[in-house]
């Protein structure tokens, strides 16, 4: 059968709920971005931060996302792209790249569209999990449980106690991992305000008057000044480390190597959320002379893969941070072989996976010794393939990125490795230290994750929300800010990644007054006591995969499955 097009040519004409699902069905791309439907599929071999991110708005409210995470220039040239605009509050579909399902108008016509008492319709219901426990009737009731006087000042991160747990998977059902994975959504459910679009309307609300508040206290305006001492912290680090270099201390020269790259991180990191001059290519330029000059990393790998994270955080099956199988799994739904829509393959719990997961609480931080070498891997992939833009204003990125690798490798593996130190047992001594020192910002990054909620509460969750719910603070003496590198602050940053680092301090105070307000549990831990929720998480799972290991051998050793 032959479709017919159903792009209109007004840009302001209003299109149905029904015209959009019809056009996602026929594989375009659409997103709404203040009630304007766009059309995005010519911007996705151009988009600087990757087609992904894209994807997994196909059929959402953007909106929040969208000025989250790009400048109002950037913006503004998104209504090229307008197709149309919709009235009314916008209920969101789940994404295709996320197992969507959509109808073709003819399909639309044979089989309306069902929804529950709640207005919710079947495909917003599917986006809950990929379980059959979706199904139950009783969902509907969770759904609008509130979250009121069901949580006190402090509590627990992990959405589901080991004790539960333990309980739970205490029979050779290997279905109760479903039934984990209820409570940790319940748990969820219970915790957080409702999901009910009243509520979550609200949420939206409140957070972007708070980003209009933010703006007009000036908080979104760099402080160069800060970025001066910074300079001099870099210069005195490197300087150190030539120092030591040249009277052959090679180990203590490495230390300081690593010392500096590990602060530079955080300058690429501010440059590649354009939080510095919030030009584009500039701020680019800046985290490609850090990044890849400086640091042999590639800036446009980290920004494929990072602002997938900050669209889909803690997603399983998506959020390419949280995937680092088969070393550590955060969540026993791993044990399920999950399709990882980053790397686009199976991320199989085979017989490494079964063997590590079960002691990753003690490779933890072994483990990430050596994280950097797996960040030089993934740098080159990217590069080597180009998976990045190659068109538009970031094509030559990848060439700048090439030249900016070479550049590393021939100041650091030709001049420092090979022609300035000249033992082997020297060059082991700086690399490993180098390279191992970095180890503490591995532990940064995953602290900020880790031990917070997995559970995919579907796509009715607002922005906001979800990157409380899966994002926690560290709490430090102001006078430490430069040793975490803005990244104590990853909740107030996943809500608004653009505020210039020395600045999150004071947002703080204005995100904890917003969560007060709309009844969001704000995550603040020590640095020691979030290192043991991060263990604790990782224990936790470990004796999931322990304790299937063991169902799994129970029933190769009863093939009958106790039927005789």
């Amino acid at each position: 059968m032959t479709q017919k097009c159903l792009i209109p040519n007004a840009k302001d004409e209003l299109l149905s709920r029904g015209t959009i699902e019809g056009l996602i069905a026929q594989g375009k791309k659409i997103i709404v971005v203040d009630k304007k439907v766009l059309k995005v599929d010519a911007w996705l071999p151009y988009h600087p931060g990757g087609d992904k991110t894209i994807l997994h708005m196909v059929g959402k409210d953007a909106t929040d996302e969208v000025n989250a995470l790009h400048s109002p220039e950037a913006k503004e040239s998104m209504n090229a792209y307008q197709i149309g605009r919709i009235q009314g509050a916008w209920r969101n579909f789940k994404p295709p790249i996320q197992n969507g399902h959509f109808r073709l108008p003819e399909e639309q016509e044979a089989l309306p569209e069902r929804k529950d008492e709640d207005g919710m319709s079947a495909s917003d219901m599917s986006s809950r999990s990929a379980t059959p426990l979706f199904d139950r009737e009783e969902e509907v009731g969770l759904r609008d449980r509130s979250a009121k006087g069901s949580r006190g000042d402090v509590t627990p991160l992990s959405s589901v106690s080991s004790e539960g747990i333990s309980s739970a998977l205490g029979s050779t059902n290997l279905w109760t991992f479903d039934a984990v994975t209820q409570k940790e959504i319940d748990f969820d459910l219970a915790k957080y305000p409702s999901l009910d679009q009243d509520t979550q309307g609200r949420i939206i609300e409140r957070y972007r008057e708070l980003n209009q508040r933010i703006k007009n206290e000036g908080l979104y305006k760099c402080n160069y000044w800060a970025y001066g001492i910074e300079a001099l912290r870099y210069s005195l680090l490197f300087a150190l480390c030539m120092f030591f270099l040249h009277i052959g201390w090679y180990g203590t020269s490495g230390a300081f190597l690593g010392m500096f790259w590990h602060q530079l991180v955080f300058l690429a990191h501010d440059a590649g959320h354009m939080g510095i001059t919030h030009d584009f290519q500039t701020d680019t330029v800046i985290g490609i002379i850090v990044a890849d000059f400086i640091g042999g990393l590639s800036l446009g790998w980290w920004k494929r893969s990072h602002n997938v994270h900050h669209i889909v955080t803690n997603s399983p099956e998506h959020d390419p941070d949280i995937e680092h199988m088969p070393f550590f799994a955060i969540s026993h739904r791993f044990f399920d072989s999950l399709y990882s829509t980053y790397h686009d393959r199976i991320m199989a719990f085979d017989f490494v996976a079964k063997r590590t997961v079960r002691i990753q609480h003690y490779l933890y931080y072994p483990l990430l010794l050596f994280g950097r070498f797996n960040l030089y891997v993934q740098s080159w992939i990217f590069l080597i393939f180009g998976l990045g833009p190659r068109k538009g204003q970031a094509w030559w990125h990848r060439w700048f990125e090439f030249a900016g690798n070479a550049f590393f490798w021939l100041w650091f593996g030709y001049g420092i490795m090979y022609k300035t130190i000249p033992t082997a047992s020297g060059r082991w001594a700086f690399l490993m230290v180098s390279h191992m020192v970095t180890a503490l910002l591995h532990v940064q990054i995953t602290l900020s994750h880790f031990a917070m909620s997995t559970a995919d509460l579907g796509v009715s969750e607002s922005f906001p929300q979800r990157m409380l719910r899966t994002t926690m603070d560290v709490a430090c003496p102001q006078w430490l800010d430069f040793f975490h590198g803005g990244l104590q602050f990853q909740a107030i940053h996943h809500l608004f990644p653009r505020i210039p680092r020395h600045n999150l301090r004071q947002a703080q105070k204005l995100v904890q007054g917003f969560c007060k307000e709309v009844g969001i549990p704000y995550a603040l831990y020590g640095f020691v006591d979030g290192n043991k929720e991060v263990l604790g998480r990782l224990g936790e799972v470990g004796r999931q995969a322990t304790i299937l290991a063991k169902c799994q051998q129970s029933l190769a050793e009863k093939p009958d499955f106790g039927l005789h």
